[in-house]
């Protein structure tokens, strides 16, 4: 779920109308959910900033041990940097995640009692917290739809159905935020990286079964 920049060069214009899409998409993946595997904000926090330039089921496969060893936010402030690295090795990148991690946790510690902050202004204080893993905690811990997830899924399907013509994730995401509610911010970024992976892959996207096809402004091409 790394936030990244757009590469298409031949990136449409935006239609201004994402009803059609949106409501196709809701259809479709009508109970879509975020991949990670969460039982806490903190939890969540910690899966997603993990996922940065990693697949969702890596970093699946690495949380289970890592919560049971680190069940809190002190323990995560208190691990020891060197177990902490290993058992998050496989994610990649594992010497700035952990970094990241003790450093955040930390300050959740000091500065929030221990708990997770619920506002996006207090979030971005926290190291290793960009916009789009506050969105992700915010949006699916918390309910709040204060923003949409652009993952490098959103950035290609946004160009693609001609919903921002954009090369930068704050500016895509500004886009989107104008043309789908407010109160479908987070389950539309669900749908997009879902509907990424299953039809409207990088390569090959599957247009001709994609359910979303007859509403897509690009109706395919």
């Amino acid at each position: 779920m790394a936030k990244a920049k757009a590469t298409s060069s031949t990136a449409p214009l935006r239609t201004g109308d994402a009803t059609p899409l949106r409501r196709a998409l809701a259809k479709a993946f009508p109970d879509a959910d975020c991949a990670l595997d969460w039982k806490t904000p903190l939890q969540l926090l910690i899966a997603t900033i993990l996922s940065a330039q990693c697949t969702d089921a890596r970093v699946n496969q690495v949380t289970p041990a890592l919560f049971e060893r680190y069940p809190t936010a002190r323990a995560f402030a208190e691990a020891d940097m060197d177990e902490l690295r290993e058992m998050i090795r496989s994610t990649g990148f594992f010497n700035n995640k952990a970094k990241a991690i003790q450093a955040a946790c930390s300050q959740i510690v000091d500065e929030f009692g221990g708990e997770v902050p619920d506002s996006m202004e207090q979030l971005l204080k926290l190291r290793g917290v960009a916009r789009k893993t506050a969105n992700v905690v915010l949006g699916t811990a918390f309910g709040k739809n204060e923003g949409i997830v652009v993952d490098t899924h959103v950035i290609r399907l946004a160009h693609r159905m001609g919903l921002s013509a954009q090369r930068d994730a704050d500016k895509i995401e500004r886009d989107l935020m104008e043309q789908i509610p407010r109160q479908e911010w987070t389950a539309f970024a669900h749908r997009m990286v879902l509907h990424g992976r299953k039809w409207c892959t990088a390569r090959r996207p599957d247009c001709e079964t994609c359910p979303c096809r007859p509403a897509c402004p690009q109706n395919g091409v």
